[in-house]
């Protein structure tokens, strides 16, 4: 246990269970029309998933002192463009994958056109929380959209999934590989800590700390999925392993090799933690968090 609450595992189920709570609320009905396509977003998102990114908002929120109310609705709406960006990974025309969190994806659950609506609507969905649904003043309600579309776009997530489809078949330095994860996988995750440090009161000081431990952690995140998709199961994994491999895809592995990437996330979580030191305790979440997303086995 720590000073500052339960243990962490206990924690991580306790955000996750109330992050799933909030989605169940948040999300509209399956019998409210059209109810095909309401059925099929609430497939998508409920009942899978880490939940990394409303656990690193909750963990910033509680470092800022931010209401846990509102930190539901900006965890919910990191975690709706998250998993619109899954259905659209999966599709025929991106990734072309048949199964995601041990399920079959959407477009071969439902179909093509069912995909691309709940991915669509997901988006929508998510700026809407923002805006109606996230207990803070309007001057930072703002502040949360515009940070959310930053990092959604091609500034951020959609930018980088459009690098990593250019660069099939290419071999890429370790620079330009850490541009592209910087966008796909880093901009979400460090979005997701800047929205719950947000949502309170954060000294100036601290932020530049915090940012540099999401961009870090973001960095990690990717360095260990890649490892993940070489040597875990598909079982294991709940996705097709060696996807990326398969796909000729540049990853850390294929441009490190195994061994190297593997120092390379220790390196990054190290740095993670370093980002923290002039927190404190407080910081003891992300600091666990960093840990989890290190030693992850899926």
């Amino acid at each position: 246990m720590t000073e500052s609450g339960p243990p962490f595992g206990d924690w991580v189920d306790s955000v996750q269970r109330r992050t799933e709570t909030a989605l169940e609320h948040f999300l509209p009905a399956p019998v409210i029309a059209p109810a095909r396509l309401h059925e099929a977003m609430r497939y998508a998102v409920l009942g899978g998933g880490k939940r990394i990114r409303p656990l690193l908002c909750h963990a910033a929120g509680a470092l800022s002192g931010a209401a846990p109310g509102a930190l539901d609705a900006a965890a919910c709406a990191v975690e709706l463009i998250h998993a619109y960006s899954l259905v659209h990974d999966d599709m025929p025309c991106m990734d072309d994958d048949v199964l995601r969190r041990g399920k079959p994806t959407v477009h071969v659950q439902y179909d093509d056109a069912s995909a691309l609506l709940v991915g669509d609507s997901l988006q929508s969905l998510a700026f809407l929380l923002l805006a109606e649904h996230c207990a803070v003043a309007p001057e930072v309600r703002i502040q949360l959209i515009s940070q959310l579309a930053i990092a959604s776009g091609s500034r951020g997530m959609a930018g980088g999934q459009a690098i990593d489809l250019a660069s099939v078949g290419r071999s890429l330095g370790v620079e330009e590989l850490e541009f592209m994860h910087i966008h796909k996988t880093g901009a979400l995750i460090r979005c997701a800590v800047r929205l719950g440090a947000a949502c309170g009161q954060l000294d100036p000081s601290g932020h530049a700390g915090l940012d540099h431990y999401a961009a870090t952690l973001g960095l990690l995140f990717q360095v260990v999925d890649d490892v993940l998709d070489c040597e875990a199961s598909t079982a294991t994994l709940g996705k097709t392993a060696g996807k990326d491999a398969a796909a000729n895809k540049p990853t850390y592995v294929s441009t490190l090799g195994l061994g190297r990437a593997r120092e390379r996330a220790l390196e990054l979580h190290d740095e993670a933690l370093e980002s923290l030191a002039s927190f404190g305790d407080a910081a003891q979440r992300l600091r666990e968090l960093a840990d989890f997303v290190l030693t992850r086995q899926h």
